[in-house]
């Protein structure tokens, strides 16, 4: 299984409820995804480096996975995601790895 996990720094005004509704939406629309989480930050460790929230998409393999980066309903939710950022596509970090 593959661990695709995304940090973002969200600007102020980003509507994240429907960005992350529309990040868990594609569950329903790409083959391989096994799970999608979401969440806002809450750590009280202080080591956020700005970013406010997260979200993990879980893929059967790296097969799924490099199926999922060029799908056409992915790359619709992928610019909600960085046109929701500080900084556009400097706002976020991913970081995959297999569990």
């Amino acid at each position: 299984m593959i661990r695709h996990t995304v940090f973002c720094r969200f600007r102020r005004d980003a509507d994240v409820s429907a960005i992350f509704a529309a990040i868990e939406g594609l569950q329903a629309h790409i083959p391989g995804i096994l799970h999608i989480t979401c969440g806002k930050d809450n750590s009280p460790e202080g080591l956020q480096k700005g970013f406010t929230h997260a979200f993990s998409v879980d893929f059967k393999d790296a097969a799924a996975r490099d199926a999922y980066l060029p799908h056409p309903e992915h790359q619709i939710v992928g610019k909600m995601v960085v046109d929701g950022l500080e900084g556009g596509i400097e706002g976020l970090a991913v970081i995959d790895w297999e569990v």
